[in-house]
């Protein structure tokens, strides 16, 4: 099973793509600067784009909308 589940996921982004786009950038800014929201401990996953997607389901990644 995969974690996070997609249907979790779609519960605080409103879109597959979107959810695509957030997790690639936050897991290439994760390799780039090391700087992780959660302990090691926490995290299920041990690549970074499970690890952005955990940070998306658990909401420590937030989305800011132009007006």
């Amino acid at each position: 099973m995969i974690y996070p589940s997609i249907d979790k996921l779609l519960l605080v982004v409103n879109s597959k793509y979107e959810l695509v786009h957030i997790a690639a950038r936050r897991s290439k800014e994760m390799a780039r600067t090391g700087h992780y929201q959660m302990s090691n401990s926490d995290y299920n996953c041990t690549k970074n784009i499970g690890r952005a997607l955990e940070e998306v389901a658990e909401g420590l990644v937030t989305v800011e909308r132009e007006s």
